[in-house]
């Protein structure tokens, strides 16, 4: 069982003086109105380690919201008020008399700092509660990572329009030598599709990257994955058990995605991951008395480990169709309201939303899901603001 007092302890050693002010501190009668901001408040650590801190562990008073203020923890040092405020500019010190308190706000920041130090343990309880009760949000990044997927796929695009332009063209050098003339055909199109091969691996890991993340969100949204715990299991989980637990349609258009993006998986991204020896070190050729022979190791687990393949190649544009097809396939029929939701608003996924029924009504119709996002927009918007 978590000792909660015996950290209480340790933060109240090291802050003393400090405690939450009380009828016999001094301080201004429009005090709320008038502190300002010090410069020592700048070096204080994360605002909510603060409000932990306070609010949890040693119960300081709360005045709450104001006009652009979340929270307002007034605080005695020495039996002068400060106040501890998150305000929309970030989180402060706020003083009555600037030229005068200063020094005591750098006091009083450095005691923050050394408590919220000493006390991560407590930290840690807090998370490990919020996951066991499943009271936490996602955040998203699916944006970015579907950005980065969409920029090296233009780059892959271009290099194949190029590489098409000057397809079977050769162009001829004639140089002299001392033995006389010499002639060199160089290929104009080579380094295009080489390019193009490079872009094209490069676009596939982002995919992957991207499709890692996309999945924790639509499990929790589109497939009602309501545990904290069976989230954070989920996001260790391989990619595949991701897809499954995401998408649990087992017809035929599901199935044919799923075995063909695995093998892509498998047997290319694993093989550039591990620098070019495969996961399982498929870069091996043995001896033999008709030369070197690759040995490529198969990556299901069959009773002959060990069997006989050329190198290691795939049909760039095959693969590209395969990821551009599946991401049509994302935003058609049951999974299109929770895409609108997590890729095109971007909105972070609220695991109490999950088990509340809130996305599951919602995910009735893209109608919904889009009046549902714009309102939650709304109230971020406000809350980000402080507009309270």
């Amino acid at each position: 069982m978590f000792n909660r007092e015996k950290y209480k302890n340790i933060a109240e050693k090291i802050l003393a003086p400090i405690k939450s002010a009380d009828n016999t501190s001094k301080a201004k009668r429009n005090i709320f109105l008038i502190a300002q901001r010090s410069n020592a408040g700048r070096n204080l650590p994360e605002y909510y380690l603060i409000y932990f801190l306070l609010s949890d562990l040693l119960n300081y008073h709360n005045t709450g919201r104001f006009e652009k203020i979340a929270w307002s923890f007034p605080i005695d040092y020495k039996g002068k008020v400060f106040l501890i405020e998150h305000r929309k500019m970030g989180i402060g010190i706020f003083v009555q008399d600037p030229e005068i308190d200063e020094k005591d706000a750098e006091i009083i920041a450095k005691k923050i700092d050394g408590a919220v130090k000493s006390i991560r343990p407590f930290y840690d309880f807090i998370a490990e509660e919020a996951v066991k009760n499943s009271e936490f949000n996602i955040i998203n990044n699916n944006h970015l990572l579907f950005e980065r997927f969409s920029y090296f796929l233009s780059l892959y695009k271009k290099e194949m329009k190029k590489y098409a332009k000057y397809k079977g063209v050769v162009k001829k050098k004639v140089y002299k030598t001392k033995y006389g003339e010499a002639t060199s055909y160089h290929p104009q199109d080579y380094k295009y599709y080489q390019n193009a091969k490079w872009f094209a691996i490069s676009c596939i890991e982002a995919f992957f990257s991207w499709t890692e993340h996309l999945f924790i969100h639509l499990a929790v949204i589109s497939e009602n994955v309501t545990n904290g715990k069976d989230v954070s299991n989920l996001i260790d989980a391989e990619w595949k058990i991701k897809f499954r637990t995401a998408i649990k349609s087992k017809n035929q258009e599901t199935t044919n995605f799923y075995n063909e993006l695995l093998i892509v998986r498998q047997q290319l991204r694993n093989f550039v991951a591990h620098g070019a020896f495969g996961k399982n070190g498929n870069a091996f050729k043995f001896h033999s008395k008709t030369g070197a022979v690759p040995v490529l190791m198969n990556y299901k687990k069959q009773k002959n480990r060990f069997s006989l393949h050329g190198d290691l190649t795939f049909k760039e544009e095959d693969v590209i169709n395969l990821l551009e097809d599946f991401i049509k396939f994302l935003w058609k029929g049951s999974l299109e309201p929770a895409m609108y939701y997590t890729q095109h608003y971007g909105l972070p996924t609220i695991l109490t939303f999950a088990s509340d029924g809130i996305y599951s009504n919602f995910s009735k119709t893209t109608e919904a899901m889009h009046e549902f996002a714009m309102e939650l927009m709304s109230e971020l918007d406000n809350a980000a603001n402080m507009d309270w």
